[in-house]
């Protein structure tokens, strides 16, 4: 049976910013067996323009992704927020359109977030990482309330035997980072942030792990804003690949 075909959705932020999160994401999809392709040509899904309402560049930004990926058997990406764009608003992005809404809702139907697919799409049983050490798990927003990812990345952590992990208070409560949520309601963002990071530091656990890394910045700038210089903050494809 040939191999799944994968194309991998990198984002803005992964690319720019922190891009061992894309080299994981792509070690976890070659460990699941899958021929993984990373489109050189993709930008944006156009998320920014779309929430702050200019709506002729998300479409623009839409149609690219569209004809970039609609090849591929699946699409992933390391993101709940970015799956979320393109699984859910591409369609009211296209709606009444005919045509381009018909591809739209293809190429929907084939993307997932990264852990929802190597759990519930893949049934991964083994994964190659070796991480050592206590952990609490942040629900980002956008993945657990568009897309409700909850359970699939702490069923791929429980397969590391070294992994303890700790379940924070009101873990599924909002960093406060929400896009352009954090610039335009500053002070509330920075607060929600603070609350978050006194929950992280209760729980004990030696490192705080979630899967958007707009949440990751969020929180790993607060803690070390407010003198937490050692616990870690990791994207789940990190961790999952550690050590290898």
């Amino acid at each position: 049976m040939p191999a799944l075909r994968v194309g991998l959705f990198v984002t803005c932020l992964v690319d720019l910013i922190r891009p061992r999160i894309g080299f994981a994401a792509l070690e976890l999809l070659e460990a699941a067996g899958c021929e993984v392709v990373v489109p050189p040509t993709q930008t944006c899904c156009g998320q920014p323009g779309w929430n702050s309402g200019d709506r002729a560049s998300a479409r623009s930004l839409a149609e690219r992704v569209i004809a970039e990926f609609e090849g591929f058997d699946y699409v992933v990406a390391p993101s709940g927020s970015c799956t979320g764009m393109i699984k859910r608003h591409y369609l009211k992005v296209f709606a009444g359109e005919g045509a381009w809404l018909a591809r739209a809702e293809a190429l929907a139907a084939k993307t997932f977030e990264l852990t929802d697919f190597l759990a519930s799409v893949i049934g991964l049983e083994r994964v190659p990482g070796r991480y050592s050490g206590s952990i609490t798990y942040h629900d980002s927003c956008a993945g657990l309330r568009e897309l409700g990812i909850r359970e699939q990345p702490r069923a791929l952590l429980a397969k590391m035997p070294g992994v303890h992990l700790i379940e924070m208070k009101d873990a599924e409560t909002c960093c406060g980072f929400g896009g352009t949520f954090s610039i335009k309601f500053g002070d509330i963002s920075a607060a929600m942030a603070q609350t978050k990071c006194e929950r992280i530091r209760a729980s004990g656990a030696q490192a705080v792990v979630l899967g958007d890394l707009g949440c990751m910045l969020n929180i790993e700038g607060r803690l070390r804003r407010s003198g937490d210089e050692t616990t870690r903050v990791l994207h789940v494809a990190e961790v999952l690949t550690a050590g290898t």
